[in-house]
């Protein structure tokens, strides 16, 4: 087991930057997971870990080592892939077997170390049959046996579910999570998939362009996103992000929003934008159908649609704003509907609209998710 550590780490392909000074400390045996669009630098960071790119500038560090110009095979870490990587004429046994073989490790110390991951990864049966032969399910299994048998430092596992169904996703999901556990190796995970990030990770660093725009827990991320890069890209259904106006009301400050006047959280301070215009954020889980109110929003109910456990609302404003809203999966609400929809003060986000920062969070306070 290992820490690993990254020390601004950069990576430029001529003149186009794909990593962009990256600094991130990866606990020993922590799960870590590098969410964001395609593009944003995530799987190069991870191939740089690896050795299968080279960096362009800073270090990289596993455990007491300085891995920066090692080659893989010296940085004693296992790479999963997307495509599973599996050699088509070989079993599933001699696949597993194949890394530890090249290395000359001893035949019986081999048939061990295949057996034991075969049978933790359920694969036991299937050690005489060829890639083939497997379900997609199945390739993956093998994969991540082939890493397992190498008892590395470190696991590297990029965007490893994406050729898989929905379905299969969440049951390979678990299994990479038990994984982790039995094994109290230190992984670092990559994907897209927001909700992969969110049901895996001891922490997350959400990247665009090349950076960590926030690094931490994440219900932390989830709560107190420091920009609105990061409100809008983790959560599904996405953050509800609209134009809003500040003022002083006459207990408290509040947001108005196209005629509806908002309270703030009491005694919570945010900094100040400019000429009073904010980005106000709400999630659609947050907002409640209500009576008619001051402090509610009138709106017109555009579309519904069922999502098995909840409905969510597409509603439109009397001037033409959007807003969804989640409801449970008994609402009876319909399209056509006028309905009038209310949040609680402490569901509120509010951002700059240039800079897109949470005025709310203070970026020098500690657990404010910074990086």
């Amino acid at each position: 087991m290992a820490e690993v550590v990254l020390d601004t780490v950069s990576k430029f392909f001529g003149n186009t930057t794909a990593v962009d000074g990256v600094s991130l400390t990866v606990a020993d045996g922590e799960f870590m997971v590098l969410v964001g669009p395609s593009g944003c630098g995530k799987s190069t960071t991870l191939r740089m870990i690896a050795g299968l790119e080279s960096t362009s500038g800073g270090t990289i560090r596993i455990g007491e080592r300085d891995v920066t110009r090692l080659q893989p095979k010296d940085r004693n870490v296992a790479m999963v892939f997307q495509n599973y990587a599996l050699y088509a004429h070989k079993n599933v046994y001699d696949n597993l077997g194949f890394g530890l073989k090249v290395r000359g490790t001893p035949k019986p110390e081999i048939d061990e170390r295949v057996q034991r991951a075969a049978k933790m990864l359920g694969i036991d049966n299937l050690l005489h049959r060829k890639p083939k032969q497997l379900s997609g399910g199945q390739m993956q299994r093998v994969a991540l046996g082939r890493a397992l048998v190498r008892e590395p430092d470190v696991f590297l596992l990029d965007e490893p579910l994406s050729n898989l169904d929905a379905k299969m996703r969440v049951h390979m999901r678990e299994e990479i999570g038990k994984l982790h556990a039995a094994t109290g190796k230190s992984m670092i995970y990559v994907t897209h998939d927001q909700i992969e990030a969110m049901t895996l990770g001891d922490r997350i660093a959400v990247m665009k362009d090349g950076t960590v725009q926030q690094l931490g827990r994440p219900l932390e991320i989830y709560d107190r996103p420091v920009n609105t890069f990061v409100a809008n890209f983790i959560g599904s259904p996405e953050m509800n992000l609209v134009e809003g106006e500040l003022a002083n009301g006459a207990s408290r400050p509040t947001v108005s929003y196209q005629g509806a006047v908002l309270a703030l959280p009491e005694g919570q301070h945010h900094r100040q934008a400019a000429d009073n215009q904010v980005v106000l954020g709400i999630r659609p889980e947050h907002l409640a159908i209500s009576e008619a109110a001051a402090g509610t929003i009138p709106v017109k109910v555009i579309l519904t649609e069922q999502m098995g456990a909840q409905t969510l609302l597409a509603c439109q404003t009397e001037k033409g704003g959007s807003l969804s809203a989640l409801m449970s999966r008994n609402d009876t609400t319909r399209p056509g509907d006028i309905i009038h929809l209310s949040t609680e003060p402490g569901h509120i986000h509010l951002f700059d609209p240039r800079s897109g920062t949470n005025l709310f969070a203070d970026p020098t306070a500690p657990g404010e998710g910074q990086p």
